[in-house]
């Protein structure tokens, strides 16, 4: 009996064994695949705009990391590597960040509404952002910092309130979203009230998501806080999938709730707070793309997570590259062109839930 309840063991161990392969195999061709998609789309991007680029000298240029000549003008390599590519980058850390912290609130709040813009959180970080600007201009450092913290709070706020007795339903969180977004912009219009004209017209137009105006300090704090930030959501894809089940499940399962959402609430702060520090509001990405994620791959997190990451990287350099060829050389904000897409399919949710 006892030799035949260890075979029984050692053929279930056999069984898992082989499922985690064939998920990691999986996720790992998936990631190739959105890999290889997004370096072709930002090559793409990095030829289109205002000031079209020869594609031969601009991809020697680019494969060559700006040593070789390649017969571009200084005017053309400054285009290329002093605005287009940074610009790209930006896009993709801020698109993999915004998309990365929508899948964890969604798995962890087990609502498929949950997603940093609707909830007011990257309201929360603008209102850090723009503190730390007007009240510690000289302190780059200080941008990335305040709005951390303050969409870590407004996190907290928004959980704590629509959370009831039977936890927090998709209308409860919707609801204490909007009532917190209402707060958070009024405190943005009171504080745009200490600024002078001109820069009044350049906040407008960041609060609507631009790529354009970052700095090379910024540009490496979010690379790093998208790099952490998805790495911390990844290694609690286990967790994540087990509270989808609901949080007393998932306890009795062995999981650490408390610590866990911790963990995701703090990651996912880190990567809203550092993407709107950099490129101000881009709404819908954090909604739409994990929801494109599940419907393409399944909805198993440790897949999700990491080809949300990949694809939210995808959808904003996309957008942005719409953004400044559709009316150039005049650009329109990332944020109007996010919108125009998630709008709808947040609708389209609503309905159905």
């Amino acid at each position: 009996m006892s030799s035949r309840k260890g075979a029984k063991a050692q053929s279930k161990s056999a069984n898992e064994l082989n499922a985690a392969h064939a998920t990691f195999r999986r996720t790992l061709l998936i990631l190739i695949g959105l890999g290889i998609a997004l370096i072709a789309v930002a090559l793409g991007a990095s030829l289109l705009g205002s000031e079209r680029l020869p594609v031969g000298s601009s991809l020697c240029a680019i494969f060559s990391g700006g040593a070789a000549d390649c017969s571009l003008t200084q005017q053309q390599r400054d285009i290329l590597f002093t605005i287009r590519i940074p610009r790209i980058l930006l896009g993709a850390t801020v698109g993999a960040s915004l998309a990365a912290a929508g899948a964890g609130y969604q798995a962890l709040l087990r609502n498929p509404l949950a997603e940093p813009y609707l909830l007011g959180i990257s309201n929360g970080a603008a209102v850090g952002t723009m503190v730390a600007l007007v009240f510690f201009g000289t302190h780059e450092w200080s941008r990335p910092v305040l709005a951390f913290a303050c969409a870590l709070a407004a996190t907290l706020v928004v959980y704590r309130l629509a959370r009831g007795r039977t936890g927090a339903s998709p209308e409860r969180l919707i609801l204490a979203g909007v009532i917190v977004t209402t707060f958070l912009s009024s405190a943005i219009v009171f504080i745009t009230t200490l600024m002078d004209a001109t820069r009044i017209r350049s906040f407008t137009f960041w609060l609507l998501g631009d790529l354009s105006g970052t700095t090379g300090t910024l540009l490496t704090v979010a690379i790093c806080a998208a790099v952490v930030g998805t790495v911390v959501l990844a290694a609690h894809a286990r967790s994540l999938n087990l509270l989808m089940l609901g949080e007393r499940d998932a306890f009795d399962l062995g999981v650490e709730v408390g610590r866990v959402r911790v963990t995701v609430f703090l990651a996912a702060s880190l990567l809203v707070g550092t993407s709107v520090a950099a490129s101000g509001s881009v709404g819908y990405v954090g909604l739409v793309v994990p929801h494109l994620v599940r419907l393409s791959f399944g909805s198993d997190n440790r897949t999700v997570i990491l080809a949300t990451a990949l694809v939210g990287a995808l959808f904003v350099v996309v957008a942005d590259t719409a953004a400044r060829t559709i009316i150039a050389p005049r650009e329109l904000p990332v944020g109007a062109i996010t919108a125009l897409i998630g709008a709808p399919l947040f609708i389209y949710l609503l309905k159905r839930g």
